[in-house]
C-alpha cells in the first residue's frame, strides 16, 4: 500500500499552507516585528523630545523641519538599501551629492532656470552611478574600492568647480520651494518628493521582477546567474539607481539650502548605511527593506533634532546617537528571536 505524502515543512517541522514552506510566514512576521521595534524606538524618541522640550519640539515648524531634513538623506537612503540589498556598498553617494550640487548651481547651469538645475544635477548623479556600475559590473572592481575611488574625484572635481566658495542659487522658482508659501497642506515640497520616491522604491523592490532579482544576487549571485538572471546588468542598474536618488537629493539639498557647496553631503554615506542597516537590510545582502530604511532615517533626524534643542555639544551627541543605533539594533534582534 502506498504511503501517503506529507505535506512540505519547513526547518521548524511546522507545515506550511497549501504546500508553501512556513517559513515564509516566519520572515514576514520577523519584518513585522523589526518594524515594529522601529516604530517604538522612534515613538520613544518623539516621547522625550516631547518631555524635555515641549514647547519647541512638538512646534509644526519643528516638526516639519525635521521632515524636510530627512528628505535629502532619506531619498540617498532608498538608493542605498537597493545596493546593500544586492550585495554591494556605495561610499560615493555623499561626494556625488555634492558633486551634482556644485555642478547644478554654476553660473552657466542657472542660465537654465529651474529646469537646468534639476537637469543637471540628475544627469551628474546618473553619470556618476554609470561610472561605479561600470566599474564593479563589468570592470571586475571590488564595490568598496570603486565607489571609494569615485568618493575621492568627485570631492576633488566639486572643490576644483567652486574654488572653494560657495555657488548662491538666483533662480526664484528653485528657492520659493523652500518657503512656507509653497507647502502643501502643511506639507513641505520636499517632504513630498521623498514621500514618491520612497513609495516608487517599495514598490519596486517588493512588487516587481527587479526587486526579486536584487535579492537574488545579493543571495547568491553564482545562483541567479545560473537562474537565467544577467548579474552584470542588474548590477549596473542598481548603482545607476543609487545615483540618481544622489542626484534628486543634491536638487532638495540646493532648495534646502539656497546654494551648491563642495561640502554638501559630507557623510551621507555613513548616515545613509547606518539607516539601511538599522531599518533591516542586510549588510551581506539578500534582504532589504525600504520601510525601515525610512524609519531609520527618521530616528537620526529626531536624534538630531533633539539633541540640538537641548543644546548638546557635538561630541556628546555622537556619542549618544552611537548608543542609541547599538541599542536599536540589539532590541531588533531579540524581538526578531521572539517572532
Amino acid at each position: 500500500m502506498t504511503q501517503p505524502v506529507s505535506p512540505p515543512r519547513d526547518t521548524a517541522g511546522k507545515i506550511g499552507p497549501a504546500g508553501r514552506p512556513a517559513t515564509w510566514r516566519s520572515l514576514s512576521a520577523r519584518a513585522d516585528v523589526r518594524t515594529l521595534s522601529l516604530l517604538g524606538v522612534l515613538a520613544a524618541l518623539v516621547v522625550i523630545g516631547g518631555v524635555t522640550k515641549p514647547d519647541e519640539f512638538l512646534d509644526t515648524r519643528n516638526l516639519q523641519l525635521v521632515l524636510t531634513q530627512a528628505s535629502v538623506i532619506g531619498v540617498v537612503t532608498v538608493g542605498m538599501t537597493f545596493v546593500i540589498t544586492s550585495g554591494g556598498i556605495d561610499l560615493s553617494v555623499g561626494a556625488i551629492v555634492a558633486l551634482a550640487s556644485v555642478w547644478a548651481t554654476t553660473v552657466a547651469t542657472q542660465e537654465y532656470g529651474f529646469v537646468g538645475i534639476l537637469f543637471t544635477a540628475m544627469v551628474v548623479g546618473l553619470g556618476c552611478g554609470l561610472v561605479n556600475g561600470l566599474l564593479i559590473a563589468y570592470g571586475g572592481m571590488v564595490p568598496f574600492i570603486a565607489t571609494l575611488a569615485m568618493l575621492a574625484s568627485a570631492r576633488g572635481l566639486a572643490l576644483q568647480i567652486t574654488d572653494g566658495k560657495t555657488q548662491i542659487v538666483t533662480i526664484d522658482s528653485v528657492l520659493r520651494l523652500g518657503e512656507r508659501d509653497s507647502y502643501v497642506l502643511g506639507v513641505p515640497p520636499l517632504v513630498i518628493v521623498f514621500a514618491i520616491v520612497t513609495i516608487v522604491g517599495w514598490l519596486l523592490l517588493n512588487r516587481t521582477t527587479f526587486g526579486r532579482r536584487t535579492v537574488a544576487v545579493g543571495g547568491n549571485s553564482e545562483a541567479a546567474r545560473l537562474a537565467g538572471i544577467d548579474v552584470r546588468r542588474q548590477r549596473l542598474y542598481l548603482y545607476l539607481l543609487s545615483g540618481l536618488c544622489c542626484g534628486i537629493a543634491a536638487f532638495l539639498l540646493i532648495v534646502l539650502s539656497g546654494s551648491g557647496q563642495n561640502t554638501n553631503g559630507n557623510l551621507y554615506e555613513l548616515d545613509a548605511i547606518a539607516a539601511a542597516i538599522i531599518g533591516g537590510t542586510l549588510l551581506s545582502g539578500g534582504r532589504g527593506t525600504v520601510t525601515g530604511s525610512v524609519l531609520g532615517v527618521l530616528i537620526f533626524t529626531t536624534i538630531t533634532n533633539i539633541f540640538a534643542l537641548n543644546n548638546l555639544q557635538s561630541d556628546v551627541q555622537q556619542i549618544a546617537k552611537g548608543a542609541i543605533i547599538v541599542a536599536a539594533v540589539l532590541v531588533q534582534r531579540r524581538t526578531a528571536r521572539t517572532a
